[in-house]
């Protein structure tokens, strides 16, 4: 037996091999292939430092970064029924419900918070694409429907973050039955005159895109969102041609104004800030404020201000 080969060189290979690396320390940019370490794509809200493109983001995520502090109350939304069509294709609907929610840590597709923006109280949506494709059923029916009547309640305006494939499938008519749902809701707003702010981003399809991400006072964009009703691809197959580069981007919307702004999701809490306060008829937003007095020095500053002062005479 060879001791140096058998025993020696193992236990010094052991000692100087390389560490395994965890593989959610690194993520690749879909878009320009640089590798991003998770605490800087993190801090940069998931937006590539290289390229600047806009990867996903859970409604979560967004609000820890969207609302003062990071500190937001959730709305309570009325829970539809579970399985009202008995739908299944390869899987049950309620499996499938199952996966989502397991893989998200969410309950449904659209998470609803209240809380203020540079000290403006709000009410926010949003909807997570990673949750069956952010697809609009029943619950994210109630929820914009829940998000509205809490915005009348309180007398605040509501932003919503849509990101959509569409309608649910395994809903079939009820939730194509959203749409004017929705729509009421919105009107709501409009009659209590509040302010109703839309924040579209990658992608807003179908259904959606017809009802309530639409209908906004103010349409803003995060760059180079897809933004239709019917896809690309099913047009150009549809009328057998080839369709204008960046055709339903965020940018070709705003050039032919279906849009008011496209701004980078990292001036997207700024942009809100001042339209939502501009809209509501308030004055600029207050970036820092001098701390109070303390007490103890207060009174001390007082006491040495009256000693200081000049005796008159009698």
């Amino acid at each position: 037996m060879n001791w140096i080969t058998n025993y020696v060189r193992p236990r010094i290979n052991s000692i100087f091999s390389r560490r395994e690396v965890p593989e959610n320390l690194w993520r690749k940019c879909d878009e320009c292939g640089t590798m991003l370490f998770h605490r800087e794509l993190s801090d940069n809200l998931n937006v590539c430092n290289n390229c600047g493109h806009h990867m996903h983001i859970t409604p979560r995520d967004r609000f820890l970064a969207l609302f003062d502090g990071g500190i937001f109350t959730e709305v309570a939304v009325p829970e539809p029924l579970a399985d009202p069509l008995k739908f299944r294709d390869q899987k049950r609907y309620p499996d499938r419900m199952k996966a989502a929610q397991k893989t998200t840590s969410e309950k449904e597709a659209m998470l609803v918070a209240a809380g203020e923006i540079g000290r403006t109280p709000i009410i926010a949506a949003a909807q997570d694409f990673s949750f069956m494709a952010g697809s609009m059923g029943m619950y994210v029916g109630n929820a914009i429907i829940a998000a509205a009547e809490e915005a009348v309640k309180l007398k605040r305006p509501l932003v919503l973050f849509s990101a959509a494939g569409g309608a649910r499938m395994q809903e079939g008519i009820l939730s194509l039955m959203q749409m004017p749902r929705t729509t009421v809701a919105v009107q709501m707003l409009k009659e209590a005159g509040l302010p109703y702010i839309v924040v579209l981003t990658h992608p807003t399809t179908g259904g959606v895109t017809a009802s309530y991400a639409m209908l906004g006072d103010v349409h803003i964009s995060e760059p180079n969102a897809l933004i239709c009703f019917a896809g690309p691809r099913v047009i150009e197959q549809t009328i057998r041609e080839k369709l204008p580069e960046g055709f339903q981007r965020a940018e070709y919307l705003l050039d032919h104004g279906m849009l008011d702004r496209v701004t980078p999701r990292t001036e997207m809490r700024e942009e809100l800030i001042k339209i939502t306060r501009l809209l509501l008829g308030l004055p600029p937003q207050i970036v820092g404020d001098l701390p109070a007095p303390d007490e103890s020095e207060q009174a001390a500053n007082d006491a040495n201000g009256a000693a200081d002062a000049p005796v008159s005479g009698t």
